[in-house]
């Protein structure tokens, strides 16, 4: 596998854990408002910011070394 198949399947890692980890915590905000689809709307926009952030962050980490 090449360097650039791996830096690509990391970084679709990274955004994928973002966005499972929104789409829970949206679910439980919108289970306590009464509004799942306002949760879960919430929780995927949250979770791919979360995910960039993640991946940004491995990078710089990585342009550091």
């Amino acid at each position: 596998m090449s360097d650039k198949d791996n830096k690509d399947k990391t970084k679709s890692n990274k955004i994928a854990a973002g966005l499972a980890i929104g789409i829970g915590v949206g679910v439980a905000i919108g289970t306590s408002m009464g509004n799942v689809g306002a949760g879960l709307a919430i929780g995927i926009a949250l979770g791919i910011v979360f995910g960039v952030s993640m991946q940004k962050k491995q990078d710089a980490d990585k342009n550091d070394e």
